[in-house]
């Protein structure tokens, strides 16, 4: 079985609903906020409305109704009102501007990191068929998508909400014969925007594609960028990079041509219903029917209804980007995790191996392993070796269940691994890959990269034992010194050296060497071969290599090919079969058969 993204199982909207139930008192007093600001934004055309009835009625008006008749008193009441209504839209346009923001921020950085720590569960197939560029963008530049809508667009949607439901059954109270009008371009504007944004949904979803394989060829080419200066191919790169920038300026355009038509069409509906009550309120006002004091209101009202929705269009290209990046997220966050997350602690561990018939092929593959036996005592050396694709390295991947098998087990002084805690297991063996990965950091803090909680007296007694202080202290800063990137200072038998300290300062029961040194000189491979002989003492060790020098000495020998044992014995038991192993030997070593 294989990790793969699950297809949508409903809208975005819906999922990142779903993974909001933490913040949900957060959300609710963001919203809160949003809806009281809006509601007292709307206030001044009401108080506008009052002090024309006051100047218009005067002992008549509305205010003199309730006891105050001297006029000069009905507008200093309407002054404080405004002060007062002013002052809590001021308090809460701060308080929803605050907690919109930093729940955007919240949100964000959880999403980053939940999205980042499935993504480190998932098994190594799952990497085999993302770019590098492609999940960069997703934890990057997609969740910074849904930010920016959290950040603004939430707030946008409630607000004209607010004034749609307060403006309308205000109308429908003070003026039941205009407000139909007002009313009108309201469905048409909602239903245009549902349908609108039908319409963008999949233009950005194929700009976060185009975005993401623009992403992955940035990462590509940065991280080869050797090879490019060695074959001189910076212009055909810039070519590449032109072909995929050029896609996503054309996919971003068609989503553009798009969003920006809405406004004009919203702000033509806009316009009828805006004039129709200018004109007939205005008609009415002037017989008598509608107070002067109402259609003042009624005409700023109208002006405060409409106009926002023209931002609608803003909030929905917002909204769409936000979808489509959200889709990318959950998505990811659906991977299934195939590994078996085994709850067994394995506590001490001995270092005594089982391969029992395992069987395993990767996908859409022929088996690379088949029906493999293999028994490692607690304490031996044992090497593999055996030609380019005979699955050596893959057997390392499966001890570290960094895949699963297909059949047969593996058994860890008794336990099926399976059943194995991954960090427990995973602490257990320590690997020198041939492959070495060094962080951008100092020497010192790659060789304590797993065992954080080392001294430096640790450091530098491993770093000696794996023959790298003498060269670490010939650097610039020594121990502080900033290896670049993947190490990228330093020679491949420096970064191996520092591989080994970093395996000897974990002091796993079970040591892995796949392929430890075979990209190295002769004489750094004699000064890994010294350390080797002192670290692989009273530990389970198991060698994979190509230079059969390295590995004379281990206990026992297994000679690979397509995925099984062929041969087995010590170095000279298998000189002696006079088979593969002893051919390979021949080879090396220039001695004719």
């Amino acid at each position: 079985m294989r990790s793969r993204p699950l297809s949508p199982s409903s809208n975005p909207l819906q999922r990142l609903m779903r993974y909001g139930r933490k913040y949900r008192s957060k959300i609710w007093q963001a919203a809160t906020c949003s809806v009281l600001n809006k509601i007292f934004d709307l206030a001044p055309p009401v108080l506008i409305g009052a002090a024309v009835d006051v100047v218009v009625k005067q002992q008549d008006s509305l205010i003199a109704q309730f006891g105050v008749t001297d006029i000069f008193s009905q507008l200093v009441i309407l002054a404080g009102l405004t002060v007062l209504v002013w002052g809590f839209e001021s308090v809460f346009e701060y308080a929803y501007a605050q907690l919109w923001r930093n729940l955007a921020q919240k949100i964000q950085h959880d999403l980053r990191l939940d999205a980042y720590s499935h993504l480190q569960d998932l098994d190594l197939a799952f990497f085999e068929e993302r770019s590098t560029g492609d999940l960069l963008a997703i934890l990057n530049d997609d969740v910074n998508q849904l930010e920016r809508f959290l950040d603004v667009g939430a707030n946008e949607i409630l607000q004209v909400s607010t004034t749609v439901v307060i403006i309308s059954l205000g109308f429908m109270a003070i003026a039941p014969s205009i407000a139909w009008m007002t009313m009108i371009p309201i469905p048409i504007i909602i239903w245009g925007s549902v349908a609108f944004q039908k319409l963008l949904a999949p233009r950005y979803g194929e700009v976060r594609e185009k975005v993401s394989l623009l992403s992955s060829r940035l990462a590509n080419n940065l991280s080869g960028i050797m090879t490019i200066k060695s074959f001189t191919t910076e212009a055909f790169e810039i070519e590449r990079l032109r072909t995929e920038s050029e896609a996503y300026r054309q996919s971003n355009r068609r989503a553009i041509a798009l969003s920006a038509g809405f406004i004009p069409l919203i702000r033509l509906v806009i316009l009828f219903g805006f004039t129709a009550t200018l004109l007939i309120g205005g008609m009415k006002a002037v017989d008598g029917s509608l107070a002067v004091g109402t259609y003042s209101v009624l005409v700023f009202m109208t002006q405060r209804l409409l106009w926002p929705l023209t931002r609608l269009g803003q909030t929905l290209d917002l909204y769409q980007r936000a979808m489509a990046s959200t889709n990318r997220v959950m998505t990811l966050l659906d991977t299934p995790i195939d590994a078996h997350p085994g709850g067994l602690s394995l506590g001490d561990v001995r270092g005594e191996l089982r391969l029992e018939n395992i069987t395993f092929a990767y996908r859409d593959r022929e088996p690379v392993i088949k029906n493999l036996s293999l028994q490692i005592e607690a304490g031996q050396t044992i090497a593999i070796v055996g030609s380019t694709g005979s699955g050596k390295s893959t057997l390392v991947k499966l001890l570290l269940r960094l895949y699963e098998i297909q059949g047969g087990t593996i058994t860890l002084d008794g336990v099926d691994i399976r059943e194995a805690n991954l960090s427990s297991l995973r602490s257990a063996m320590g690997l020198v890959s041939q492959d070495v990965f060094l962080f951008h950091g100092s020497v010192l803090e790659n060789i304590k990269y797993g065992s954080p909680d080392a001294t430096l007296t640790g450091a530098i007694a491993a770093a000696k034992i794996a023959e790298a202080h003498n060269f670490i202290e010939k650097l610039p800063q020594t121990y502080e010194t900033i290896v670049g990137e993947r190490g990228q200072k330093l020679s491949g038998g420096q970064r191996q050296r520092l591989a080994i300290a970093r395996a000897i300062l974990k002091d796993p029961p079970i040591l892995i060497l796949d392929e430890a040194t075979s990209s190295v000189d002769n004489e750094t491979e004699a000064a890994i071969a010294r350390s080797l002989e002192y670290i692989t003492q009273n530990r389970t060790t198991i060698a994979i290599a190509h230079r059969l020098s390295t590995i004379r000495n281990a206990d026992c020998i297994y000679v690979m090919e397509y995925g099984r044992i062929v041969e087995r014995g010590t170095h000279e038991a298998l000189l002696a079969q006079n088979g593969i192993y002893a051919n390979l030997w021949r080879v090396q070593t220039g001695i004719k058969g």
